[in-house]
């Protein structure tokens, strides 16, 4: 797969009307591209109005076995009655190709955005997540990875040095303070707790409202601790995250166990997700997409913000965990 493949350059209208066309589907709009950056998204509607949403994988980040994985974890979910956003089949598949991509299409889902601080959706986003978490306990993904320090910390520490990202004078600092918070998190880290299959990037943005919740970009799911889709729809003071954790917890055990031991994860898990989302976007750079979607990132105050970021964060794995009531 060449460079260019790699950045999407091969992407233009014309490819994707005949990849869709290779299919058995018509576009008859142009293509709205949707907030994806990783892979590539687009709506459109066919001959007869019907929209739908076509997603270009980024060459070389899955092996055809991992989406397809994926696309069977999103389909036991909705055979369950968990409304998820699931890939539709086509002449019996789920994943297509056409000129050295993979790509799959999906129906179009409308809704309004997920309100966090919203108790009636809190709890039902708590009762899905317990029923999709009781699908995902039932095996583990064999091709698809799981949440572990080399993929969150190691690697992406490893990118980030090698990238030219980080302006010199901060340098220092920047990485003295990354190791800082890598050992920290490896001392609050634990393998112990039960992995299973997740949705993997359960934040309030992959969620939209219907008369319920819609799971949607199961892109990320892999294998790890349930608490990783809970503690991305937290937010506010130490008091209100208690709060929310206490009304999603509540509904999501009407259908799953969750092991309170996990929560002493919610602080070491934050610190991995900031440090592997520099990573991502510095490994991305190169994608014309992103310098103009994150413009942000190459600004000496963002990395200022981090290192600063970086130090906050160790205070808070320096904090006791949540807890909740007794009953946890």
């Amino acid at each position: 797969m060449t460079k260019n493949a790699f950045h999407f350059d091969a992407l233009t209208p014309d490819f994707m009307w005949y990849a869709i066309e290779s299919i058995g589907i018509r576009a008859e709009s142009g293509f709205l591209a949707l907030n994806s950056y990783e892979n590539r998204v687009y709506q459109f509607s066919d001959e007869s109005r019907q929209r739908y949403v076509v997603k270009f994988y980024r060459p070389e980040r899955w092996s055809e076995a991992q989406i397809l994985e994926e696309h069977g974890f999103t389909l036991e979910l909705i055979d369950a009655e968990i409304p998820v956003a699931p890939p539709l089949q086509i002449a019996g598949k789920t994943l297509h190709h056409y000129q050295g991509y993979l790509f799959a299409l999906f129906a179009s889902m409308g809704g309004r955005q997920f309100e966090v601080d919203n108790i009636e959706q809190l709890e039902g986003v708590g009762r899905f997540l317990g029923r999709i978490h009781k699908i995902g306990c039932l095996r583990k993904f064999e091709h698809r990875p799981n949440i572990d320090l080399n993929e969150y910390l190691y690697q992406p520490r490893k990118i980030l040095q090698s990238s030219e990202m980080i302006p010199v004078h901060l340098e220092r600092s920047f990485f003295n303070d990354l190791d800082m918070l890598i050992t920290a998190i490896e001392h609050h880290w634990s393998d112990d707790v039960t992995s299973l299959r997740l949705h993997g990037d359960c934040h309030p943005g992959n969620i939209l409202w219907r008369d319920g919740p819609m799971f949607v970009d199961l892109d990320d799911a892999r294998n790890g601790p349930a608490i990783q889709d809970l503690w991305m729809l937290l937010n506010g003071e130490r008091h209100d995250k208690i709060m929310q954790l206490d009304v999603i917890l509540e509904a999501y055990q009407e259908f799953n166990d969750f092991n309170p031991q996990e929560l002493k994860l919610i602080e070491p898990l934050r610190g991995l997700r900031m440090v592997h989302y520099m990573s991502w976007l510095a490994k991305r750079w190169q994608d014309p997409a992103f310098p103009l979607a994150f413009p942000w990132f190459n600004d000496a105050k963002y990395w200022e913000g981090q290192v600063l970021a970086f130090k906050e964060q160790i205070a808070a794995l320096s904090e006791a965990p949540i807890s909740l009531t007794p009953q946890w």
